[in-house]
């Protein structure tokens, strides 16, 4: 009797059953919460919209003003003390195995909630019933599994579907996904791409390309990379329950201009991802030539390798290590200068007071630079700096 309910399944079949179940409920965080609600990547229709919210409440409880706030915020401060689950800055382990409590805390401050949650739904059924009432929705889930699966295999069905959110998410995508993995892209962050293949958790295991990309729907960039969730977007957009707003832009390449243009300039901003990328490739190159060129073992070289890193993925250092490493920089000018120089280029999309012509003019002054510096990496990367279209 106690595995008695509407399916009577082998072992096997509840475990399927409780996969799937979790993996609505994924689906239901990365589509509705993240890409819709936090980023606005995608408008969803509201019968759409209405199952993910009635979904999210009855398997989560959780609050579509708060997860939003809670997660834009974590983008506008991230690394920083302020981030509500870094691992940077708490430790790996805090946010694998708590980031739920760290969550639960940080929904109690009212400031972030008021300042980062605007946009969000607040109806009568936000108002009077998901946030109202967020036990009832996981009670009711309760009541269904028992009544589909029985008492023992419903009871671990639900408990599975409570517990499955707060670990890949509030764990494994906020914990992992900023530790360890493979980058697409030099963020100022230390996000990662877990694996290539976003399947169990939605797409999100791509996370150092939805950290570059934040406002994109989709966040496979690689043609080896995989995102399920875009593919039900898909699927939503062709039955009309979803409108795609934005996408990463992929890079398109022509002929190298003579002279950056206003055209090049826009081109380098909508890509500027790509280019630091292909930038920090070449910085690598020019690292590992002044290491072999200083010696590896003089106290030079010692100290670019110790900051390597900090260096390639523009990582802030304390005053202390700032002395240190420009002294070792004395002896490298080309390293020096193309450090320099990424900064100058950082700054063409940074600077939101200059004029157009402004910028302009500093694009065609950083590539004529560039290519007198006589730094082969430099001069390569100015021509393909004037073939982005």
């Amino acid at each position: 009797m106690l595995f008695s309910g509407v399916f009577d399944l082998p072992w096997w079949g509840y475990v399927l059953a409780a996969l799937g179940l979790t993996h609505v409920t994924i689906a239901s965080v990365t589509i509705y919460l993240h890409r819709c609600q936090a980023h606005r990547a995608l408008d969803l229709h509201p019968i759409a919209s209405h199952f993910f919210r009635c979904w999210l409440w009855m398997t989560t409880g959780m609050v579509t003003k708060e997860w939003a706030a809670i997660h834009r915020k974590h983008h506008a401060k991230c690394e920083t003390a302020e981030d509500p689950h870094s691992p940077q800055i708490v430790g790996i382990n805090k946010v694998l195995w708590g980031g739920v409590f760290l969550y639960v805390k940080e929904s109690h401050n009212t400031d972030t909630i008021e300042r980062y949650g605007h946009g969000t739904p607040e109806d009568w059924l936000e108002r009077n019933v998901y946030s109202r009432f967020q036990v009832l929705g996981i009670t009711l889930m309760g009541a269904v599994d028992l009544m589909l699966f029985g008492i023992v295999p419903g009871l671990l069905i639900l408990l599975t579907q409570i517990v499955w959110i707060p670990f890949w998410a509030a764990g494994v995508i906020n914990g992992i996904g900023h530790y360890f993995g493979y980058r697409n892209y030099d963020c100022a962050d230390a996000s990662k791409n877990i694996v290539p293949w976003g399947i169990l958790i939605g797409g999100e295991e791509l996370h150092n390309n939805h950290h570059a990309f934040a406002a994109s729907a989709k966040l496979s960039n690689k043609w080896f990379e995989f995102d399920i969730g875009w593919l039900y977007i898909r699927i939503l957009s062709a039955l009309g329950l979803a409108k795609v707003k934005k996408v990463a832009p992929t890079p398109r390449f022509a002929e190298p201009k003579l002279t950056a243009d206003v055209h090049t300039l826009h081109a380098v901003i909508a890509n500027r991802y790509d280019v630091l990328s292909r930038y920090a490739k070449s910085l690598r190159r020019i690292y590992a030539h002044e290491v072999e060129r200083l010696g590896h073992w003089s106290s030079e070289a010692q100290t670019l390798k110790r900051f390597r890193n900090a260096m390639l993925r523009m990582q802030q250092l304390s005053e202390a290590e700032r002395a240190r490493l420009g002294d070792a920089l004395k002896k490298s000018r080309m390293l020096a200068t193309a450090l320099a120089m990424r900064q100058e280029l950082v700054g063409l999309w940074e600077r939101s007071n200059a004029s157009k012509e402004q910028l302009v003019r500093q694009l065609q002054d950083w590539c004529h630079r560039a290519e007198a510096s006589g730094i082969p990496s430099l001069v390569d990367f100015s021509q393909r700096l004037r073939s982005y279209a």
